[in-house]
């Protein structure tokens, strides 16, 4: 039965990360001289104190080390986290989901053998996909009705050389990789009719990671190069490996991290905003007592509350399926129709507070300033919008796609 009554793990986890997030992450990242030149750096002394209770590993099952959380609790938690640091909330929500996937469900008994216990035993060691190749850029357009572009094609390679593979190639806007201690790297094989998937050590000989300016994406994201870098035979994943971390394998109806870190970002500007109409006085009361204000806080609790509905059904779905299956719930992409929803009103969740905030909303040492900007980091990043409603769209049209872009061969 659809139930979004918490449990009391959940709430007691809920509670922990919003204390923790008010007492150690929102003192420094909301420091003035910090917001006054836009230091965008990565807090690691933070990440390191999050990883240590277990936040990095959260969404891996109990019998491989982690908390076995399901993926409406990474979405209360990866919420809890953006409204303090949207950053943070990235790196460990991208490690704790790629953690699940790849340990829990990609990789064999022996590649969990080689990689786990340095996983679990490091707090600075996480996890990335390298799937991106810019390229051959798969975010040109949704193609509507017709296949996907051959543009998308994968061109960093694998070749088997004796024992071992060898891989060349560059992946770009690779989330994670400048923090990364193992990379699955999306590689063409010859030979193969679909892409794989290799396991890479950060430190192996021929990876090199260049960090990008993050002023306009979310957590730790760089480039990552791989130039004659040789890896055992045994580091290839299973054939299905690719699909399920490109989400090819339930496209739209994944667990919602993203708009989840969404959400954060707008209830924080939202808060902000709220406390500062309690204090602010003006005309002989506080602003809340004005009607113009308050219509405007209340416009905001609704949305955010509506949206925080359409994450939670979207997570409660991909650990649901059977919901879906028996028509409990809509067969739609239900976590492409949340993306739609939460940026674009969480985009205006952030203006709206900054004109209760008046003149000092603009200023760049101010909190608004950043929330406005993280709230426009997620509206514009990944695939955007436009190409959301066009998927949402082909759903509704019946249109099935034969394949993914992104798994596709250079070449065919």
């Amino acid at each position: 039965m659809y139930n979004l009554q918490l449990s009391s793990e959940q709430l007691e986890i809920r509670d922990t990360v919003r204390d923790f997030v008010t007492r150690e992450i929102k003192p420094v990242a909301l420091k003035a001289e910090r917001l006054d030149v836009c230091d965008r750096s990565l807090l690691t002394g933070l990440l390191d104190q999050a990883s240590q209770m277990g936040l990095r590993s959260l969404a891996l099952s109990e019998e491989r080390g982690g908390a076995g959380a399901d993926a409406l609790t990474a979405c209360i938690v990866t919420e809890e986290l953006a409204a303090g640091d949207a950053d943070i909330a990235a790196v460990l929500s991208e490690s704790s989901r790629l953690a699940h996937l790849l340990f829990d469900r990609a990789m064999s008994d022996t590649q969990r053998d080689a990689f786990l216990s340095k996983f679990l035993n490091g707090d600075r060691d996480h996890l990335a996909f390298a799937g991106h190749e810019d390229e051959t850029d798969t975010r040109l357009g949704v193609n509507y009705h017709r296949p996907a572009s051959a543009a998308a094609a994968v061109k960093t390679s694998a070749v088997k050389s004796n024992s071992d593979w060898i891989v060349n190639g560059v992946k770009d806007c690779v989330a994670n990789a400048p923090v990364a201690g193992l990379f699955a790297v999306l590689v063409n094989i010859p030979g193969r009719a679909s892409a794989g998937v290799l396991l890479v050590p950060a430190n192996a000989r021929g990876v090199s990671v260049r960090a990008h300016d993050n002023a306009w994406l979310h957590g730790a994201c760089g480039e990552v190069t791989f130039k004659d870098c040789r890896v055992p035979a045994g580091n290839l994943l299973g054939d299905d490996a690719a699909a399920l971390l490109t989400g090819a394998d339930a496209p739209g109806r994944g667990n919602p991290l993203s708009q989840a870190l969404n959400l954060g970002i707008g209830r924080a500007a939202y808060e902000a905003a709220l406390d500062y109409a309690h204090l602010r006085v003006q005309g002989g009361r506080p602003l809340i007592e004005h009607q113009a204000i308050a219509t405007k806080l209340a416009e905001t609790a609704i949305r955010l509350e509506i949206a925080r509905t359409a994450v939670w059904q979207a997570a409660w779905a991909s650990d649901h399926p059977e919901a879906v299956a028996d028509r409990s719930l809509s067969d739609l992409p239900l976590q492409t129709m949340a993306q739609v929803f939460t940026s674009e009103i969480v985009m205006k969740a952030a203006k709206d507070a900054a004109e209760i905030f008046g003149a000092m909303g603009v200023m760049r040492d101010m909190p608004l300033h950043k929330y406005i900007h993280d709230a426009r980091v997620c509206q514009h990043s990944g695939d955007g919008n436009t190409d959301a409603k066009l998927r949402i769209a082909e759903e509704l049209a019946g249109y099935r796609r034969a394949g993914n872009g992104a798994m596709a061969l250079a070449g065919e």
